[in-house]
């Protein structure tokens, strides 16, 4: 089998309603590309795998998750079944529009990108459940990481296939795909791409997110400076700690030697915690850099399982 020009990947939950226009929008747009399309069911509990089963042409595979796992994990599945040359990604909502997709190709190939990132220049959501949420958050990632783009949460983007294979999704960081593909030096550029208001189906998406986004901005600062090697962070607290405990006791027992009582002293309390807290941070580090090298050197284990996986049959009009 010959490898694809590019393989698209389309998470699904709970969009029965979505599934036959969205392969025919789908079908329509690559039809002038070598195209495979990978469907990722992420443990849908209404009609959506029947529909994939039952629309999917002999370019579209389903992989059908054993239970819902996340939209990041699906992403991960669908991403290592692909054999293209490039990857595109997008939800399955019809809120992506498939007719962008040739035009992220055309500017990924022509000009050379890594990555080219959708831009929803006229977003079809309301303004307090969805677009403020969304704009605190751009702002926040975008000042903290240093990657500079307008839009995170849009998730029509294509890839150099290398780059998104290697980008190491786990967890809930599909709205810091960016910058996990920078990490990986990737070059990349944003545009402006189509964007619809839902017709069918609800949002799984609500402001609760914003404190999601904000925690796992945490996370991501850490794998952005300190992945590779956790005794940076950890090793410096600690030692500013210690040295500062270390001090602080100098000081009391100089106190001592002069006669003066020491003891219920608040500092004397501040001074044991800083010592202990020290310690305890360096050790943290230490053991933080055996599991990052155990990390790096283990079995390529999936933080999925795919319980089937079904290719189409119908033959392109």
């Amino acid at each position: 089998m010959t490898q694809p020009e590019i393989s698209v990947v389309i998470t699904i939950f709970n969009e029965e309603g979505n599934i036959a226009p969205l392969l025919d929008a789908v079908y329509d747009s690559l039809s002038a590309i070598d195209y495979e399309l990978i469907l990722v069911d992420d443990g849908s509990t209404d009609r959506s795998v029947e529909k994939m089963k039952a629309l999917a042409n002999e370019r579209t595979r389903v992989l059908v998750f054993n239970k819902n796992y996340g939209q990041t994990t699906a992403l991960a599945g669908g991403i290592d079944h692909s054999n293209g040359k490039y990857i595109v990604t997008m939800d399955g909502d019809l809120q992506n529009d498939p007719s962008d997709i040739p035009m992220l190709l055309k500017m990924v190939r022509d000009e050379d990108w890594d990555v080219v990132a959708g831009r929803r220049a006229k977003r079809k959501d309301g303004f307090v459940l969805r677009k403020l949420p969304s704009k605190i958050a751009n702002w926040l990632i975008r000042h903290t990481t240093k990657v500079f783009l307008s839009d995170y949460g849009c998730s029509l983007r294509i890839y150099k296939a290398h780059i998104a294979q290697n980008m190491g999704l786990y967890g809930e960081l599909h709205r810091f795909i960016p910058v996990l593909a920078k990490q990986e030096g990737a070059r990349m550029t944003e545009v402006d791409v189509k964007h619809h208001p839902r017709v069918h189906g609800e949002s799984k998406y609500g402001l609760s997110r914003t404190f999601k986004v904000i925690a796992d901005l945490i996370l991501m600062l850490f794998f952005q400076k300190y992945f590779q090697r956790p005794i940076h962070i950890f090793g410096t607290l600690g030692l500013f700690a210690f040295t500062g405990g270390v001090l602080v006791n100098i000081y009391l027992l100089v106190l001592k030697l002069m006669g003066e009582d020491i003891w219920g002293r608040p500092i004397l309390l501040v001074g044991f915690i800083l010592l202990l807290g020290g310690i305890q941070l360096i050790t943290t580090g230490i053991v933080a850099e055996i599991i990052v090298r155990t990390y790096y050197e283990s079995q390529d284990k999936k933080t999925y399982t795919v319980k089937a996986i079904f290719q189409g049959d119908k033959k392109e009009a």
